[in-house]
Parts: structure tokens; C-alpha cells; sequence
């Protein structure tokens, strides 16, 4: 099995999940998620505790009766086999984000010449980065921004363009009339406002200077986020995921 469709190991040794902040529990948020993947009609690999595995597609949703169908281009017995093993992990991409979830009670149907693979709707589900770093450069007309004082002049207030973002860390714009910060600098007490519906406080520390694109004034500042809480890292991650959606729309 390749990487990039291998489950992730989740809690290996059964006690404290150490992918809590990328673990969606929301009902809505879930719902919204799957709903973009059935539409996507993009591959889906189950895979069972065995080695069984099949590519496949998120066909159908019910979650009335909360309940998942895949539909599978495969008459092989793998199908019956991954039946009879009752649980498996599904794996799958949405842009750059894996997600990964767990299937229970998996029964085959048979019907009109075709044949799905049933299971119940998942508890919880997995949202990672693809890359440790994949960044999204932010839409302009929604100028976002991180709010903090200047290390060195706590007296000064500054309003920071931030030029993309990523689960990690952020690039910013420093205008050439706000004195110049230090790589190694720790940023306590930042402000990031992504969007009406993404803000929060957080830590950074510059990692490096270098210059924007050609023609602009200022330089770039990369910053690492520091100990994110899961709260804010969710809110990050769903804001990199709206992001990425809206950038493929407009490339239409």
C-alpha cells in the first residue's frame, strides 16, 4: 500500500489520541465534509485490519438512518472479504487535506446489476495536511491580519498583512517604515484575524527575513505558530480548507 493511502495510526497504544486537533466531532462540520467528498467523486481506499483494500467511491449518505454506501468498479471476492471483516478505515484526498475516518458494520447489497458496500455513519473523522507545510495564500479583499506590539517597542502597536498561511506557521508583510524584527524573536500575544469567522491568539516565532515579491516594499517575515490550542488549530484547518475551495472555484 503507498503512503499516502496507508491509515494513519491513530492511538497505538489505546490510551490518548495524539491526533486530537485534527479529529472533527462536529456533526454539522462532519456532515459538510462527507457531503464535499460524495460530490468530489474522488477515490476512496478501504482497507481492513487483514490487508484487504479496495478503491472506491463515497456513492450515497443517509444520516437519518446514518448510514454510508461505496460503490467499487470490483467483482473480485475482496469486496465479500471486506464484508465479513465488519470494520475498515477509509482513506481519501480533498485537495491537499487526507482525511480518514473508521467503518463499522459493513454489509454488502446487492441490486440492479450493482452491487455497494454499506456501513454506519462514522463517530468520529481525521482531517490532515497532506504536506506539513502546504500553504494557502490568502484572498486579498479579505485583508487578514495579525494584531501585536512591536518586541521591541511594546508601546507600538502593529497591524501585520498576512501574505499565507499554513498549519504550522504564516508569512507576513512588514512595511518598510516599522522597524525591523530579528529571526530567533519570539511574538507573544498575537492577535490573527483570517476572517469574520477565524481569529485567534497565538505565539510566533520568526524564522526568517526575506523579500516580497518583486516590486513591493517591505520584507517577509516566516513565522512558526507556537503550541497551538486544538480549538484554534481546527479553526485554522477549516479556514486552509475554505480557502483552497474558493481559489478552485475561481480558477474556473
Amino acid at each position: 500500500m503507498f503512503d499516502d493511502t496507508r491509515p494513519a495510526a491513530l492511538d497505538g497504544d489505546g490510551a490518548t489520541d495524539p491526533w486530537s486537533a485534527f479529529r472533527v466531532d462536529d456533526r454539522a462540520d462532519m456532515l459538510s465534509t462527507l457531503q464535499q467528498l460524495r460530490d468530489a467523486g474522488v477515490p476512496v481506499v478501504l482497507s481492513t485490519p487483514a490487508g484487504v483494500a479496495i478503491s472506491s467511491q463515497l456513492w450515497s449518505m443517509d444520516p437519518v438512518r446514518e448510514q454510508l454506501c461505496f460503490s467499487a468498479d470490483d467483482a473480485s471476492p475482496r469486496l465479500g472479504q471486506m464484508a465479513q471483516a465488519d470494520e475498515a478505515v477509509a482513506v481519501s484526498y480533498l485537495d491537499e487535506v487526507k482525511l480518514q475516518f473508521d467503518l463499522t458494520e459493513l454489509l454488502l447489497v446487492h441490486g440492479h446489476g450493482s452491487q455497494v458496500l454499506r456501513a454506519r455513519w462514522p463517530q468520529t473523522l481525521y482531517r490532515f495536511q497532506r504536506r506539513d507545510s502546504y500553504r494557502v495564500r490568502t484572498l486579498q479583499r479579505h485583508a487578514p491580519k495579525v494584531r501585536l506590539r512591536h518586541p521591541s517597542m511594546p508601546d507600538m502597536l502593529l497591524a501585520l498583512r498576512i501574505v499565507d498561511v499554513s498549519a504550522g506557521g504564516c508569512a507576513l508583510a512588514l512595511p518598510d517604515d516599522v522597524p525591523p524584527l530579528q529571526p530567533g524573536v519570539t511574538l507573544h500575544g498575537a492577535r490573527i484575524e483570517l476572517d469574520g469567522d477565524t481569529a485567534f491568539n497565538a505565539s510566533l516565532k520568526l524564522q526568517h527575513v526575506s523579500s516580497l515579491q518583486p516590486g513591493a516594499s517591505g520584507v517577509r517575515l516566516g513565522c512558526e505558530l507556537l503550541a497551538l490550542e486544538a480549538p484554534a488549530q481546527r479553526a485554522l484547518q477549516r479556514y486552509i480548507d475554505r480557502t483552497q475551495q474558493r481559489r478552485r472555484l475561481l480558477s474556473r
